[in-house]
């Protein structure tokens, strides 16, 4: 018999709380209830005590209602689709029983932890205890509730650690096979790499004792095994905008949507992934104030970012939107109807280095501009804490709680005086 995961404390029946009408549950009208504005329980006449509560998050969980000396109780069972009906349905009969025989189900039998996933991440079947176990539940319930972008976890788990353990029993990893396994990686050059896989193992492995799937952690490591990582400081000079800006479109002749990326990336300061997720409908070419509306779940910092566009970013974003028709994205992927991967455009960039090197320009990435554009805001004395928003750098401690100003005007004028410097770079 499956058990919860974690059982609740007392929460009292709320007065105001919405509870509809007694109406049989089945398995496909679980799922597609919707949830709503107001948290409200369904009850499930079938099984005495079931309930499922919806919360105006999207959540749905199953609870177990009875009374216990007077005082009503509502104890957690565990969220869907974790929990099937079936077993939810099963649970609750095994707390009634507890009633029956004068335990509080509360204080009676502790739970087991729900079974590890059986798919691994790739969705082929798992052993229980396998790394691919493993990792497909700390992809399940730890990576992807808690992180924004949890493909890159996903992407180092499979591509650095399933390729070289796919059949490995999580518990039979020692130390020594971390090691060889960060070696080979630091060995082939991807030194940051190696870094970042280490702090998803020790994390990964942690995640696994907490769990009970492994009893310790294999990742004793004292220093990084890819060394000290030293952050870029390539920022382009004057010259070399200059060049740049001279050469772009030669050199990108058969690349325009690439050009224009650059472009609007040096006159806005934006981030790759911010600028291939850019939708239509949350930029606004028209009017005495346009302006890119970066959402929330789009930008780095978690907060929406307004942009103020110079005019050589709007003429760029009015060629995109002649090369994307009728698609709702800026940069829409060659086939179907989704976004192109805004690691194409890094690669598209990486490949006209060789061009653009023969113009004076040495190497830069679209993160590189950023910095371009910050160095050049400070030399233009901007004040700092502009520039900053500029950026959209997420700002430090009570700043961030109290100064909810947007500081599109001053953003604005901040780049139309960086764009005003580009433009006589050109000359």
């Amino acid at each position: 018999m499956r058990n919860v995961q974690q059982v609740s404390t007392v929460t009292p029946i709320r007065p105001l709380l919405r509870r509809e009408k007694s109406t049989r549950l089945t398995a496909t009208r679980v799922h597609s209830l919707s949830c709503g504005h107001r948290q409200r329980d369904v009850s499930d006449p079938e099984k005495r005590g079931l309930v499922l509560r919806l919360e105006p998050s999207g959540s749905k969980t199953y609870l177990f209602r009875y009374k216990w000396r007077g005082q009503q109780v509502r104890l957690s069972i565990g969220p869907h689709p974790q929990w099937k009906l079936a077993e939810a349905r099963d649970q609750a009969d095994e707390f009634r029983k507890l009633l029956k025989q004068g335990i509080d189900p509360r204080a009676g039998r502790r739970p087991r932890l729900p079974p590890v996933p059986s798919v691994g991440t790739d969705g082929e079947a798992a052993d229980p205890h396998s790394v691919k176990a493993l990792a497909a539940e700390f992809m399940l319930r730890f990576v992807t509730p808690n992180r924004k972008r949890p493909e890159y976890v996903k992407r180092i788990l499979d591509v650095e650690v399933l390729s070289r353990w796919p059949k490995r029993d999580a518990r039979s990893i020692k130390p020594r096979d971390v090691i060889e396994l960060l070696d080979a990686i630091v060995d082939r050059g991807a030194r940051t790499t190696a870094n970042r896989t280490a702090a998803i193992l020790s994390q990964m492995f942690r995640f696994g004792i907490q769990r009970q799937t492994v009893e310790s952690s294999p990742v004793q490591l004292l220093y990084k095994p890819g060394g000290k990582e030293r952050p870029r400081n390539r920022a382009l000079d004057d010259g070399e905008l200059a060049a740049l800006l001279a050469s772009l479109d030669e050199v990108m002749a058969r690349a325009p949507q690439t050009a224009s990326a650059t472009r609007i990336a040096l006159h806005t300061a934006c981030r790759r992934s911010e600028l291939g997720l850019a939708r239509w409908r949350d930029v606004t070419l028209d009017g005495n104030a346009p302006l890119w509306r970066i959402p929330a779940e789009n930008s780095k910092t978690g907060v929406e970012c307004l942009v103020p566009l110079a005019p050589a970013a709007i003429a760029e974003f009015r060629q995109l939107k002649k090369r994307a028709d009728r698609s709702q994205w800026v940069f829409p992927a060659a086939s179907g109807n989704g976004a192109a991967d805004p690691k194409l455009l890094t690669r598209s960039l990486a490949r006209h280095m060789k061009a653009l090197a023969k113009h004076k320009v040495a190497a830069f990435t679209i993160h590189d501009l950023r910095r371009t554009v910050r160095t050049g805001l400070a030399r233009l004395k901007v004040p700092p804490h502009i520039a900053e928003r500029v950026l959209n750098h997420a700002q430090p401690g009570i700043v961030a709680t109290y100064d909810v100003h947007a500081y599109v005007d001053e953003k604005r004028e901040a780049l139309e005086q960086w764009a005003a410097h580009l433009t006589s770079l050109e000359k």
